[in-house]
């Protein structure tokens, strides 16, 4: 490996922090140091000796700070090949000086978009010299070290720590790699923003923080999560998230997110609910929804909107589940429900903010915006001559809430404030009907005057039929088979009513 020394460095950084070790292990080994404006005096402030670039290059910082490192005096010192004969010859006859240390990070783009500052702002802070330092040093990282971060001082710092100023091949190259990422990752937030309005059918998405999970879906399958979990959740206790932990949390921070002004708790087994209630009490709405399936929810993942008190932890202590998951803990329950050390706890602080849904399938990636619509009584078309009650169309929008969130083909059956039973991922809808009715009826519950939901249209009357033998009185459904009418004229020969909403909502 290539080992150099490092004779000379240009810092221009936007964040100081934590670059005071690293100037005085350069200071300490001689390196010149060339800086721009704020850097400058940061640097000189820790007793270094600064070149200010305005020397080197014999202009000054013009049209407000957008040109001052765009120079060949700069970009060639950081460019010419140190091996080419022809190189060294003409940085010779300019006069340009090499530069084997570039320390450079960008704007803060992403963040002042977040901020929901004006565009005028955000276009300002799209990072032209320091875009263009990190790639000319990443490019010729034979010769340069390249740091484009300070999450990347630390490891800098130690490096020339343990080599005596110095840097190895390996360790240019690694610095290239993690440059060029920041460089890329810089670009895509950038092109987002621009074609929040243009609507370029470009997938472009970057992640700077990645998690290993221990598995995935299976012991024999890597598996990493890309994102900021931190941002939604703090982890109160319990063992490291799982990718099977991970793809429930969401089914359930989902479903949950359904029941805004309520309270409700849910169980999710393999991401469909075995159990979903409101109720006046944490405590009484995860009672209602232990008893849908108290079999399912041993080793489910629990979730609710609101505070979990006392009461509610030691009713729930009792059952082994790998993680729930609420908005805030008191005191005394949180202490309670930490008795199981591998129990996952987390605090969610925010709903998650994506719009959009994205799967590798094939050789590419399919897209979609997520099914955001969510049916209220407003929605209801009345389709057969009874109408339901008040009380039947409250229980038709808790179920069709349910249905949404559980895997085609699917068939929930509810009252207003507790799920009953659910056929889910059938391949027949009649399927999936009689699962739901033999389920709710092994759980002991009686089916006369519950509610229907379907994710889908009914092509053939078959499932009201077997629904009014069972007791059940209202439906929901999408409608839009071209024999509607069937079942429509069931119902009314039968004293049963229907609503249908015109949206679908298979989950596949």
């Amino acid at each position: 490996m290539a080992t150099k020394k490092i004779h000379s460095a240009l810092i221009s950084v936007y964040y100081k922090d934590n670059l005071e070790p690293i100037i005085a292990l350069l200071k300490e080994h001689g390196v010149k140091i060339y800086s721009t404006g704020g850097t400058q005096n940061f640097i000189e402030e820790q007793g270094a000796e600064v070149i200010p670039v305005e020397k080197l290059t014999g202009y000054p910082s013009i049209f407000g700070g957008r040109v001052k490192t765009l120079h060949p005096k700069i970009f060639g010192g950081i460019l010419y090949r140190r091996d080419f004969k022809d190189d060294v010859s003409q940085a010779v006859e300019y006069d340009i000086p090499a530069i084997d240390l570039v320390i450079v990070d960008l704007y803060p783009f992403e963040e002042t978009v977040a901020s929901g500052a004006s565009e005028s702002d955000i276009i300002e802070k799209i990072d032209i010299g320091g875009i263009s330092l990190i790639r000319a040093a990443a490019k010729n990282f034979k010769d340069v070290v390249i740091v484009a971060s300070k999450a990347q001082y630390g490891e800098l710092e130690e490096r020339l720590r343990n080599q005596d100023g110095a840097t190895t091949m390996e360790d240019r190259r690694y610095f290239a790699t993690r440059a060029f990422q920041v460089s890329s990752n810089y670009d895509t937030h950038i092109f987002n923003y621009f074609n929040r309005s243009e609507s370029i059918p470009v997938l472009k998405i970057s992640e700077n923080t990645a998690k290993t999970l221990r598995y995935g879906e299976n012991p024999h399958q890597s598996s990493h999560f890309y994102g900021d979990l931190s941002k939604m959740f703090d982890q109160l206790n319990g063992k490291e998230l799982s990718y099977n932990n991970l793809v429930d949390i969401d089914a359930a921070v989902a479903l949950i997110s359904e029941f805004k002004g309520e309270t409700a708790f849910a169980i999710l087994k393999h991401t469909n609910a075995c159990g979903c209630a409101i109720a006046p009490t944490v405590k009484e709405a995860y009672q209602k929804a232990f008893e849908a399936d108290t079999t399912s929810a041993f080793g489910g993942v629990l979730v609710t909107n609101q505070k979990v008190d006392l009461a509610a932890a030691e009713e729930m202590n009792s059952l082994f589940f790998e993680v729930l998951i609420a908005p805030s803990f008191d005191k005394d329950a949180l202490e309670l429900l930490k008795s199981k050390k591998n129990r996952i706890l987390l605090l969610q602080k925010i709903e998650v903010p994506s719009t959009k849904q994205i799967k590798t399938l094939l050789n590419g990636i399919i897209e979609q915006d997520k099914d955001l619509k969510t049916e209220t009584k407003d929605d209801f078309k009345i389709v057969t001559k009874v109408a339901p009650t008040e009380a039947e169309k409250d229980a038709l929008v808790f179920a069709a809430k349910i249905c949404k969130h559980t895997k085609s083909n699917t068939i929930v059956l509810s009252n207003s404030n507790q799920l009953f039973a659910s056929g889910v991922g059938q391949t027949s809808r009649v399927d999936a009907l009689r699962q739901a009715i033999e389920k709710a009826r092994s759980f002991g519950f009686d089916l006369n005057g519950a509610v229907m939901a379907s994710d889908a249209f009914f092509p053939f009357p078959d499932c009201v039929e077997i629904a009014h033998e069972a007791g059940i009185t209202a439906v929901v459904q999408p409608g839009g088979s071209i024999k509607d009418q069937d079942s429509i004229d069931f119902c009314d020969a039968h004293g049963m009513s229907m609503v249908m909403t015109g949206v679908r909502h298979f989950k596949h």
